[in-house]
C-alpha cells in the first residue's frame, strides 16, 4: 500500500496534509493518533466511502475485509442462521453460478475480451476462496471463537456481544487480502481476543488496526502508523505499539531540547540587536553587526520548531452525594431466560458490601449484560428478587450507549435538576465538551464521544451504586488510565462488567462473579484475597479451593 501527497479536510479542519506512507503486503499495522487525528477517516479513504481533495493511495487487487467500530447487521439477515451469515463471506456457489453464466456468453462470443476478463476476475475470487481448505478454517474460527453453541440461532436471537463476535468471525472467515478492524477487541472475552491477536499475528494478508487495547496491538503488530492531529502527517515506525510509544517519547524529548536550544539562541540576538539600536550613532561597526544579526534573528524566527501542544484530559468527580447502606444490594435466588431462550441465571444469589469493586466475567452470552440490566431495572427476573438498601442509588453506563437519547442533544442528554446549566456545561467541559459542541446531536457523534457523554451522564447522578457495563470500549489507554485512578478512589459501590485485565487490576476488585458456560448450571462466586491478573485470564479453570 503506498498514500502519496493525502490531503483532506472538513470545512476549516484540517485533516490530513500533503502527507503519506509505504506499507507491506503482510505487515501487521496498528493506527494510532488522538481522536479526530483521522484514523477511522483512514479507512473510509480506502474503501472509497470519502474522497480525498489531493492525494491517491495504490492497493494492488485485493478483497478488502471491514469490521466497523459500531456493528449493525442489516434487518434483512434477522432470520439467517449464524452458520450461514459466516459461510456467505466467501460466496462460493454465487461466484460458481457467475462464472458459469459468462462461459455461456463466451460461448457465443468467443473473441470477447470483456467477458474474458470477467471470467478471470471471478475465478480469481473462487480461487480466493481456497476451497480446499475452507470448510476447515470455518470450523477452527467457529470453534476457537466460541460460537458452536450459536451456528444454528438466528442473527436477531443474539445479544451485542455475540453480534460483534460473529461479524468478526465472518471478517476473518472472508480470506481478505486486507483486513481493516476498527476497535476489533470491543466485547470479546479474553479468550477470544486471545484467539483473534493469534490469528491476526499470522494472517497471510495485510491487516489496519485501529484500537484503544495496548496489550492487543502489541500482540498483533508489527508496524505503527502514527496520524499527527497536530502536523497533519503521519509517519510509520517499526515495532509494536509500545515500542512506538518509546520512540515517539524520545522523539518529543529531542524536539524539546532543539527548541529550548532555539529559543536560548533567539533570546541572545534579540538582546544583541536591541544593544545595537540603543548604541550611539558614531559606533556604526557596532550598528552594522546588529543589522547582520537582525536578519539572521529573521529567519531563526522563521525556523523555530512549534512545540506539539498537550491535548486536554477528561477530568472526573465521582464522590456519591450520599453514603449507602452497609448492604446496598442484595439479589435473592435470581432466575431468568428469555423468552423461546436457554436459562442465563438460575436462583442466583450474591449481596454486597458498601465500598465493594464486584466483577462480573463470562464468555459472550453467558448473560452478564442482562445481569446489570436486571439489577437496574430494564429486565424483570422470572423468579427471585433484587434488594436495594434505603438510601441507594444508582447510575448505569451501557456498553451500546442505551442510557442516551440520539436524537436529542448533548446537553439535553445530561441535563439535570440537580444541576444548573452553568454547572452541565463546566461537567460537560470535563468531557471535553465546549461552546456549542454541547448542542450537536447525539446520532451525529463518533463513538468515543458517545462514550464521553454516557460517562459523564453516568457520573452526574453522584449515586453510590455504580453499574458498568465494559466502560473502557472506545476509550484512548490515557482516558482509560484516568477513569481507572477515578474509580480505584471511589467510596461507593462497584458493579462492573469488562474483558480489559488492565483496567480491571487498576480498579482493585474485592470479588469476582464467574458465569459458567452454558453447560454448567451453577454460577461460581470467588473471594478473591489477593487479586490477580492470572486468575481473570484463566478463571475456568480455577481450583475449588479458591471458590
Amino acid at each position: 500500500m503506498k498514500a502519496e501527497h493525502l490531503t483532506l479536510s472538513f470545512g476549516s479542519r484540517q485533516i490530513y496534509s500533503d502527507c503519506g506512507f509505504i506499507l507491506e503486503a503482510r505487515d501487521k499495522v496498528g493506527i494510532v493518533g488522538v481522536n479526530g487525528a483521522g484514523k477511522s477517516t483512514l479507512f473510509k479513504v480506502i474503501l472509497g466511502i470519502e474522497k480525498l481533495d489531493e492525494g491517491t493511495i495504490e492497493l494492488p487487487a485485493l478483497r478488502v475485509g471491514f469490521l466497523p467500530q459500531e456493528i449493525k447487521i442489516d434487518k434483512a439477515h434477522d432470520n439467517t442462521t449464524v452458520w450461514n451469515y459466516i459461510l456467505a463471506a466467501r460466496p462460493v456457489d454465487e461466484l460458481q453460478a457467475k462464472i458459469s453464466k459468462e462461459y455461456e456468453k463466451l460461448a457465443k462470443y468467443p473473441e470477447s475480451k470483456a467477458i474474458m476478463d470477467r471470467i478471470m476476475q471471478i475465478q480469481d475470487d473462487i480461487d480466493n476462496c481456497d476451497l480446499a481448505n475452507m470448510d476447515f478454517e470455518l470450523l477452527k474460527i467457529i470453534e476457537k471463537m466460541g460460537l458452536q453453541d450459536l451456528v444454528d440461532k438466528k442473527m436477531a436471537e443474539l445479544s451485542g456481544g455475540q453480534k460483534t463476535k460473529v461479524a468478526f468471525a465472518r471478517v476473518l472467515f472472508e480470506n481478505a487480502g486486507l483486513l481493516l478492524l476498527d476497535e476489533p477487541t470491543n466485547h470479546l472475552d479474553s479468550s477470544t481476543r486471545q484467539f483473534v491477536a493469534n490469528y491476526l499475528r499470522n494472517y497471510r494478508g495485510m491487516v489496519l488496526v485501529i484500537s484503544h487495547d495496548a496489550e492487543f496491538l502489541d500482540t498483533v503488530c508489527n508496524k505503527t502508523l502514527f496520524l499527527n492531529k497536530i502536523t497533519h502527517k503521519t509517519k510509520v515506525y517499526r515495532g509494536n505499539y509500545s515500542e512506538f510509544r518509546k520512540l515517539r517519547a524520545n522523539e518529543l524529548a529531542e524536539q524539546e531540547k532543539r527548541i529550548t536550544e532555539q529559543e536560548r539562541e533567539i533570546k541572545r540576538m534579540e538582546e544583541f540587536v536591541m544593544r545595537t539600536k540603543a548604541a550611539k550613532r558614531s559606533n556604526t561597526a557596532f550598528i552594522r553587526q546588529g543589522q547582520v544579526r537582525e536578519k539572521q534573528l529573521e529567519k531563526k524566527l522563521e525556523q523555530l520548531e512549534v512545540r506539539e501542544e498537550v491535548y486536554q484530559k477528561v477530568s472526573m468527580n465521582i464522590s456519591p452525594s450520599k453514603q449507602s447502606g452497609k448492604t446496598p444490594i442484595e439479589v435473592q435466588n435470581l432466575s431468568f431466560a428469555y423468552p423461546d431462550g436457554p436459562q442465563l441465571h438460575n436462583k442466583l444469589s450474591f449481596s454486597l458490601t458498601r465500598g465493594e469493586k464486584f466483577l462480573i466475567v463470562g464468555e459472550n452470552g453467558t448473560g452478564k449484560s442482562t445481569l446489570l440490566k436486571l439489577i437496574v431495572g430494564q429486565l424483570q427476573p422470572n423468579e427471585g428478587s433484587i434488594i436495594m438498601s434505603q438510601n441507594t442509588t444508582m447510575a448505569y453506563y451501557a456498553q451500546e450507549f442505551e442510557i442516551l437519547n440520539e436524537k436529542e442533544t448533548i446537553m439535553d442528554n445530561v441535563k439535570s435538576y440537580d444541576f444548573t446549566d452553568t454547572e452541565t456545561r463546566a461537567m460537560l467541559a470535563n468531557f471535553l465538551f465546549h461552546d456549542d459542541e454541547v448542542y450537536k446531536r447525539v446520532s451525529v457523534l463518533s463513538p468515543g464521544e458517545k462514550a464521553r457523554v454516557a460517562l459523564c451522564k453516568t457520573l452526574m447522578k453522584k449515586a453510590n451504586l455504580i453499574i458498568l457495563d465494559e466502560p473502557t470500549n472506545h476509550f484512548d489507554p490515557e482516558t482509560q488510565k484516568i477513569i481507572g485512578e477515578n474509580f480505584h478512589d471511589y467510596d461507593g459501590t462497584i458493579i462492573m462488567v469488562s474483558h480489559n485485565p488492565s483496567f480491571v487490576e487498576q480498579i482493585g476488585i474485592t470479588r469476582m462473579l464467574i458465569l459458567p458456560p452454558r453447560e454448567e448450571k451453577e454460577p461460581r462466586l470467588a473471594l478473591i484475597k489477593n487479586y490477580s491478573r492470572e486468575l481473570l485470564d484463566y478463571y475456568y479453570y480455577l481450583n475449588s479451593d479458591l471458590i
